[in-house]
């Protein structure tokens, strides 16, 4: 069973900054796309960034040059360098991913963590 964990969340003022981390563990072959997305209360889940295994990266326009994606694949960890955080970034955050795992036949699912609250406020 594959499980992606985040951590790094939390309450941080305007202008702030954080570091969003997501952790896969379990019986994993390799991993495809690693994402990043959140949700605002009373609103959709929206894409943030993601990140290809060979660290192509895409960004929501609403975070390009304030958050950063990457990914370390010995770790199978990727990880949300958010700066000059704002009001309207507050939102919980989770990981998704595209994971290859299982025996003897491994197969590709896709997997969402947990969540992690990101609250911006002065």
């Amino acid at each position: 069973q594959v499980q992606l964990m985040e951590s790094g969340g939390g309450s941080v003022q305007p202008g702030g900054s954080l570091r969003l981390s997501c952790v896969a563990s379990g019986r994993i072959s390799s991993i495809n796309t690693m994402e990043w997305y959140r949700q605002a209360p009373g609103k959709q889940r929206e894409l943030v960034a993601g990140i290809s295994t060979v660290g192509t990266t895409n960004y929501a326009d609403f975070v390009k040059g304030r958050f950063t994606i990457s990914r370390d694949n010995a770790k199978n960890t990727v990880y949300l360098q958010m700066s000059s955080l704002k009001p309207e970034d507050t939102a919980v955050y989770y990981c998704n991913a595209d994971v290859r795992s299982g025996s003897p036949w491994p197969t590709v699912r896709n997997y969402w963590g947990q969540g992690t609250q990101v609250t911006v406020s002065s």
